[in-house]
């Protein structure tokens, strides 16, 4: 068993002023997108300016798609009683799914706005998205969010709150698996031209894939618990849809030629 380490999730206090860590989780994701999309702006025809542009909407995409979605899908209740709780993103709560989602209706405005494919951009964007999934789960963390189901497990760790029984610490589970592997995969799999909408399709089945057995250990919402069969949680079945489109992505990739703007590896 190894204790939950003691990490004050104020990163920062000047006076009335705090910085959180998961808010700077965010920050560092975004700043890492922007850095590896603008080593890359130039192979569908971007400019540093551009990415500047995309991040900025994809920010705001994720941000209030995220709050949106995880108020929808698993706060409805905690919103009804304190209607400024959607506000209060410092104390945790989004959803990867609403964000998801917000993040596409930003691509789809900003390939229209370029003249892009919108799966030319999304397969352009998809390798910069796991480092931010991965920082956000640390800063789950950090939060004592996502707590893990009780395991004897050698790494197990009692979880803050929830008594000395130890837990898996399922939000590092997805920290590895949603940013450091798939980060890994998605960068090799785009690191030379690709047909169109097979980058895309890896991302989905691969978030997708990662996130439904992390779901395994990981304790469902305490307001929601299991939602059939008694163990099939929320996160699965908000999950499934992503797997199937994605396979149904990759196979129509397959009908699809080599993208154009991609076609220089240098």
């Amino acid at each position: 068993m190894i204790n939950y380490p003691t990490i004050d999730p104020i990163a920062i206090s000047l006076g009335p002023l705090q910085v959180h860590w998961y808010g700077l989780m965010y920050v560092v994701g975004f700043v890492a997108a922007w850095w590896l999309g603008c080593r890359r702006a130039w192979r569908i025809g971007l400019t540093k300016d551009d990415i500047s542009d995309l991040l900025f909407y994809c920010a705001v995409g994720v941000v209030a798609g995220g709050r949106l979605g995880y108020a929808l899908f698993y706060g409805l209740g905690q919103w009804s009683q304190d209607i400024l709780w959607i506000f209060r993103v410092w104390d945790g709560g989004m959803s990867f799914h609403g964000g998801l989602i917000g993040v596409l209706l930003a691509a789809l405005w900003f390939a229209r706005r370029k003249q892009l494919a919108f799966f030319t951009l999304t397969d352009f964007i998809a390798p910069l998205v796991p480092i931010g999934l991965g920082a956000g789960r640390i800063g789950n963390f950090i939060n004592h969010e996502l707590p893990g189901r009780i395991t004897s497990a050698p790494w197990g760790m009692p979880f803050p709150g929830m008594g000395p029984e130890p837990r898996h610490p399922s939000a590092l589970y997805e920290a590895l698996l949603e940013g450091v592997v798939l980060f890994a995969i998605l960068w090799w799999v785009s690191s030379k031209p690709r047909q169109r909408g097979l980058v895309s399709g890896f991302f989905l089945l691969g978030y997708g894939a990662f996130r439904f057995l992390v779901e395994f250990v990981r304790l469902p919402d305490a307001h929601i618990g299991f939602i059939a069969l008694g163990w099939v949680t929320m996160g699965m079945l908000l999950t499934l849809p992503m797997i199937a489109f994605g396979l149904l992505l990759m196979a129509w990739s397959r009908s699809q030629p080599v993208d154009a703007r991609t076609k220089s590896t240098a």
